[in-house]
């Protein structure tokens, strides 16, 4: 095992050893106290949150950790487990969920040795072995356990996975991997590589005072640590990393997708269907499901945040499993995840958001034994102001989207895209300022791009998209393109530019200036 590239890569980054050419724990100590958890209470006299907050210490000590846990972490677990949880539910938690989590946690190093095993068998000529890839190099992982052997042998090119990286876990795989995040097991160095342990989720129950999104997002973590304690699940999760360096012109050239591009694109825009209420995640027709995202995964999903990407990875928490291996995503990046498990339900958002019980997935497996539950993460400009008007930021957001519309993986052995469409909304608006209008605007344009055959848009009531669909059924009306949306784009917002330095001159939304245009 030390002789495999792929594993130095990562092994710093695992709270994991190579001893006598195998993975292991590196302490006895570490290993003993696993084995007493697994027995339950009796054994381990972990029995409360104080003594839970206890036995992490104890285990961070073994490993020799020497990043501090996050402030008021361990009291953090205390509270919640002492306080915050009705003692029926304590008693199950501690005298059954825990012990299986201690239980995969034994098994970690082998599941992620065999993994390794099977990793150079899966895909003739293609390197799959877990790693960390830094932003911009090419390169597949399969992250997988016993089952694979089941799954027929790949033999592909190597050129095939030019412009991506995808990463495959066995859910059982990712169940160890966060109860090491749950136990705050992992090392953390740079790396632009975002905190995957659980200290800041438990410790801003403390240092925020009496927060109940934040016990709430914990509530839809331990339930998934229930369900993993009833039933581990058997399928697979792909993390996928995007990378746009060039796309495919009119003429069949290898192009940057630069101004140029886009205004010279004739490909149609495709239909879109508006959606005043309703949840991108309960989108009933198989579609790539639009993340708003962080550039590092996962943004505060396991610190305080708990808007639309920390709801997400909270109600589908494989996707955790993504921030171990995938650093901060680049200007021509996106992360595609397929097959991440939903397990609970929610009711509302940010400060209101409240865990609302089990939720039993539904969705179809493919034939690699993934969930048909395709999560895009695109980031957007963060709080742009003005210059969110101009040709360099319009031409920034225009390419992200493509980058994570677009189906860069080509080969129909690995997936097949015909019929999957686009689930969105305001990307890149509310907390991160962004114009609703032209946003929507430029994913219309980068799902028609990307030869996807729809756009379902949810608006989450804003009002400034009340004539959405109006203004989409017009310019379709109209027979517009890709390059004739992104010319009126770029008209438009140069105008705006030149009315902000008038500070007198009121501001018309781009739909209405549409609309007012076309009728002239």
């Amino acid at each position: 095992m030390e002789r495999r590239e792929d594993l130095q890569t990562i092994l710093a980054y695992l709270p994991l050893v190579v001893q006598d050419s195998s993975l292991s724990w590196p302490s006895s100590h570490l290993v003993e106290v696993l084995e007493a958890l697994t027995k339950g209470p009796s054994h381990s006299r972990v029995d409360s949150g104080q003594t839970l907050s206890d036995s992490i210490s104890d285990m961070r000590q073994s490993l020799s950790l020497t990043s501090h846990l996050s402030y008021s972490a361990l009291q953090g677990y205390a509270l919640f487990f002492d306080e915050n949880m009705s003692k029926e539910e304590s008693s199950r938690w501690f005298n059954e969920v825990l012990p299986a989590m201690a239980c995969l946690l034994l098994r970690f190093p082998s599941l992620l040795e065999l993994h390794y095993l099977n990793s150079d068998n899966i895909i003739s000529g293609v390197e799959t072995g877990l790693r960390v890839l830094s932003s911009n190099k090419a390169g597949i992982v399969f992250l997988s356990q016993v089952y694979i052997c089941s799954l027929r042998k790949v033999s592909l090119q190597p050129e095939i996975f030019e412009m991506c990286l995808l990463f495959w876990l066995w859910q059982e795989l990712i169940g160890a991997l966060l109860s090491c995040s749950f136990f705050c097991l992992f090392p953390r160095g740079s790396n632009r590589l975002p905190n995957i342990n659980f200290d800041k989720l438990f410790g801003n129950l403390i240092s925020t005072g009496r927060n109940e999104h934040q016990e709430n997002k914990i509530r839809c973590m331990t339930h998934y640590f229930q369900r993993l304690s009833s039933c581990i699940p058997s399928g697979f999760v792909s993390f996928e990393r995007k990378n746009l360096s060039s796309v495919q012109d009119p003429s069949g050239l290898q192009t940057f997708p630069d101004e140029g591009f886009w205004s010279a694109s004739t490909v149609n825009l495709c239909p879109v269907e508006v959606h005043t209420c309703g949840l991108i995640e309960d989108q009933t027709v198989e579609a790539l499901e639009v993340d708003f995202a962080n550039k590092y995964l996962g943004g505060g999903a396991l610190r305080k945040g708990c808007v639309q990407e920390e709801i997400r990875f909270m109600i589908n928490p494989e996707l955790i499993a993504g921030m171990l291996f995938l650093p901060a995503m680049e200007v021509s990046e996106a992360i595609e995840v397929v097959g991440a498990e939903r397990f609970s339900r929610y009711t509302g958002y940010s400060s209101s958001f409240r865990f609302a019980g089990d939720y039993i997935d539904t969705k179809e497996r493919d034939v690699f034994g993934r969930r048909k539950a395709r999560i895009i993460a695109i980031d957007a400009l963060r709080h742009p102001g003005i210059s969110q008007y101009k040709p360099e930021c319009l031409l920034r957001e225009a390419k992200k989207a493509l980058c994570g519309f677009l189906h860069v993986c080509k080969n129909q052995c690995i997936d097949h895209e015909d019929g999957v469409g686009v689930a969105t909304g305001n990307w890149g608006c509310g907390a991160y300022g962004g114009d609703p209008e032209i946003k929507s605007f430029l994913q219309w344009i980068a799902v028609s791009q990307a030869r996807r055959p729809f756009m379902s848009y949810y608006t989450f009531g804003f009002d400034a998209l009340h004539n959405l669909n109006q203004v989409t059924e017009l310019v379709i009306a109209k027979g517009w393109t890709v390059g004739d949306v992104w010319k009126k784009l770029v008209e438009y917002s140069n105008q705006r530019l030149r009315s902000s330095k008038k500070r007198r001159e009121p501001k018309v939304g781009l739909f209405d200036w549409l609309i007012s245009t076309s009728s002239a």
